[in-house]
């Protein structure tokens, strides 16, 4: 009997949990579809992506004609055209320095002396030397003279008269010779006042005065820097080298700086300043075999002396124009299996999806040679969401990238009714 109802018990407790299990499993298999159904016209879920749901919002861009400029990156080094180290090309002591580290001076301009007694007293005895010559020589000259009186009356032979010509040339002679000693010792005393070569600003200053100097110092006595105008070098790869040297045979090349940020998450520059601009100067003569580069200098006027001299500067080089091409928003080009595409938005604020044969491509624009005419909207965000055939809603107002006047862009009476049109028919669909 106790065996009997233990099985009864078992088997009640077995039934009861069968029928508990049926009756969860209808409920779910009832409720499938309508998740189904959710899933279905929710937009971004496979399957649906607002294709007769709620539609996609997105940004358009109109594509336009016009003239894109094509430009070349490189990373330069700013170089002087021009820098020396001042030295002396005298021995003495220094006695006086007349410029101040970090002056702007003109090409000229006294920037030390050196103590010139020495070379004041080896001028004078150079030009005594002279004069003692010269008077030796006016004398041999006075003489020769009266000895061709002379030899006209038989006074005296021809070779005395050859030998007093031949004093006299001899005497001419030391008298030149002195006269480049004259020179010599004008040169070296001239020395013992430093000037500056050209204009440029003057560094840091190396000797202070009272030090004796010479010609054979190594550090000199001060770096005199050209800043305006202003050199960069700079190096572009090989196979750019043929369209630039199109650009420069059309004419100057344009090269203007690229400014950075500057400051820090902190402290933003508020105002980024201005490019500076400048021109191609000259390509060099070979192309490096081991980078497969070769080097260009550019010269900018450098008026604000923005550019300093071993700095490095990102330079853009515009060489080359597309006339007249259909361009959008790089943005708005995406890449399938079969190559570009974009989303091109229709009348009825469904997206299409059209192939693309791209031509030139910048950092933020590229030219559309086949499929897109100039007027039609391409979708610049929200693409990741869209299908072919997705219903889109286009927020009033944002068209990055715009288009020109009557150039595909949309009224403000089509702005604003759009996204009541797109909310009733996602209202409308089951």
């Amino acid at each position: 009997m106790a065996r009997s109802r233990i099985l009864l018990v078992t088997l009640t407790v077995l039934a009861l949990g069968a029928g508990a299990g049926a009756y969860v499993w209808q409920q779910r298999q009832e409720a499938m579809p309508a998740e189904r159904s959710a899933a279905q016209t929710t937009p971004g879920q496979p399957g649906g992506r607002g294709r007769g749901g709620i539609p996609v919002p997105v940004t358009v861009a109109a594509a336009q004609r016009k003239d894109l400029p094509l430009t070349l990156d490189a990373l330069g080094t700013v170089q002087a055209l021009n820098s020396v180290t001042v030295r002396s090309q005298v021995t003495g002591q220094l006695t006086e320095v007349l410029f101040r580290e970090g002056q702007e001076v003109q090409a000229g301009a006294v920037l030390a002396r050196i103590d010139d007694r020495t070379y004041v007293a080896a001028l004078a005895q150079a030009q005594a030397k002279k004069a003692y010559d010269q008077a030796q020589l006016e004398n041999a000259r006075t003489d020769l003279k009266r000895y061709q009186g002379l030899l006209a009356a038989n006074g005296v032979t021809r070779q005395q008269v050859d030998t007093q010509r031949a004093q006299v040339a001899m005497y001419e002679a030391q008298v030149a010779q002195d006269q480049a000693s004259i020179d010599t010792a004008k040169a070296q005393l001239d020395y013992t006042t430093i000037r500056a070569p050209f204009d440029g600003r003057v560094g840091l200053r190396q000797v202070d005065p009272g030090n004796l100097v010479s010609a054979g110092d190594t550090t000199g006595i001060v770096s005199i820097t050209q800043m305006r105008p202003i050199g960069v070098s700079f190096t572009i790869p090989q196979a750019e080298l043929p369209r630039l040297r199109r650009a420069m045979a059309a004419g100057p090349v344009a090269v203007e700086t690229v400014p950075s940020s500057g400051g820090t998450a902190s402290q933003p520059v508020a105002q980024p300043e201005a490019p500076a601009r400048g021109t191609v100067m000259t390509v060099d003569n070979q192309v490096d075999s081991a980078t497969g580069t070769v080097k260009v200098k550019a010269v900018f006027p450098n008026e604000g002396t923005r550019l300093w001299p071993g700095a490095f500067v990102s330079l853009r080089l515009q060489i080359e124009t597309v006339p007249n091409a259909t361009v959008i928003p790089l943005v708005a080009v995406q890449q399938g299996p079969n190559g570009a595409f974009a989303f091109v938005a229709k009348p009825d604020d469904t997206v299409e999806q059209r192939p693309l044969v791209l031509g030139a491509v910048t950092r933020s624009e590229a030219v559309i040679r086949e499929g897109l005419q100039p007027g039609e909207r391409v979708v610049t965000s929200g693409a990741l969401r869209l299908n072919p055939g997705s219903r889109i809603a286009v927020p009033e107002g944002t068209t990055p990238g715009g288009a020109a006047p009557g150039e595909g862009q949309p009224s403000a009476e089509q702005g604003r009714s759009r996204p009541r049109r797109a909310a009733e028919a996602g209202r409308s669909t089951p």
